[in-house]
């Protein structure tokens, strides 16, 4: 990591968490991976505000933690994570132009909390929402819930590692760094939560109201004790499928600027059918049949079989490469070459840096 990268990273730090975390967050960075007591020595900090920083760190996935062979728990930052810190206004954007404010407001309360529960976002969602609405009106939770149940159904969000079940042992000592495992199955299966509610105002002008809430405050608070359904489900942004999608928006971009708008179309149709089966570092995306393709255009492109086959032969027999023909069932089977794409955009990118200087 070069000087400006880590005098970047310590002022993410310090603007977003403040200067404990950041002396921390910048100590594992300049010096790689390290102990508590190395941490605190090499700081001069006590190891109580060492160990809260690390807490925060960790719980916005800004720093990992392993287990070395001496039985020592060593802390590393992850260099590349703290900076992408930079694009979180771009995530939250992102998802407001796909699911509207409600995406918004989710992705956004993730970002800044790290980690969270789906039922907890859900309220606190609903809660900004109602806020923002006129006098009278409220969000239910089920309309925040199935916008959650969207992003995870398209992995912008996705559950975060937890210890196996029954790693806990009481004839044994616990380990002092818990491994974390996430079955891939589960990675973006959204618990049944029966969120049954409606947003809250911080601020009522009806003081009977108030005075209401007040008197039922200790029956609330007895059983706001019972732990949610989902308790021990935590969420949290999946940062490299935001990435995959500004890929896809790129590739479109290129193919429009080279093509016409019915091939572009065509190849954010294919991109979409692969956006959730294939890996964000695969070098091409699933064969895709040309009937499947046709199948799913979208309505407002009212072009024939015919057509579009001829569209298909033609962004294959391209010089750029950027779709390829890998089979002949279904119509012709295509693929997307996603790596000879970004290669092409990169270079394109380069020789008009060099023209214009």
């Amino acid at each position: 990591m070069t000087q400006a990268e880590i005098k970047l990273s310590s002022l993410l730090l310090c603007e977003h968490f403040g200067e404990i975390v950041e002396k921390v967050g910048t100590q594992l960075i300049r010096m790689g991976g390290q102990t508590l007591w190395m941490i605190a020595h090499n700081t001069g900090m006590s190891l109580d505000q060492v160990r809260k920083a690390l807490c925060v760190l960790i719980q916005h996935n800004l720093v990992m933690f392993q287990q070395q062979k001496r039985g020592l728990v060593e802390y590393e930052a992850q260099r590349s994570r703290v900076l992408r810190i930079l694009r979180y206004p771009r995530y939250i954007y992102t998802a407001k132009t796909l699911y509207s404010d409600t995406g918004e407001l989710i992705v956004e309360e993730l970002l800044l909390n790290g980690k969270m529960t789906m039922s907890a976002v859900v309220k606190k969602v609903a809660d900004r929402l109602t806020e923002t609405m006129e006098d009278g009106k409220t969000m239910d939770y089920s309309e925040v819930s199935t916008t959650f149940t969207c992003l995870a159904d398209t992995h912008f969000v996705q559950r975060c590692p937890l210890p196996p079940e029954g790693s806990e042992s009481t004839e044994t000592l616990p380990s002092p760094a818990p491994t974390l495992v996430c079955n891939e199955k589960d990675m973006y299966a959204v618990p049944k939560l029966n969120l049954i509610g409606k947003g809250k105002r911080k601020h009522s002008d009806n003081t009977k109201e108030d005075g209401e809430r007040a008197g039922k405050r200790s029956k609330k608070d007895t059983e706001s004790k019972e732990p949610p359904p989902d308790s021990g489900i935590y969420w949290q942004v999946n940062i490299d499928r935001f990435h995959q999608h500004f890929r896809d928006q790129a590739i479109v971009s290129a193919v429009a600027n080279r093509m016409d708008q019915t091939s572009s179309e065509i190849v954010r149709t294919m991109l979409r059918m692969s956006e959730v089966t294939t890996s964000s570092n695969a070098p091409y995306t699933q064969p895709l049949s040309s009937n499947e393709i046709f199948r799913l255009l979208p309505t407002g492109y009212n072009i024939s079989k015919q057509i579009l086959d001829q569209y298909l032969t033609l962004l294959a027999d391209d010089p750029l490469e950027f779709v390829g023909k890998s089979g002949d069932s279904g119509g012709g089977m295509y693929v997307i070459n996603l790596h000879k794409a970004l290669a092409s955009l990169a270079t394109a990118t380069l020789e008009s840096i060099v023209q214009e200087r």
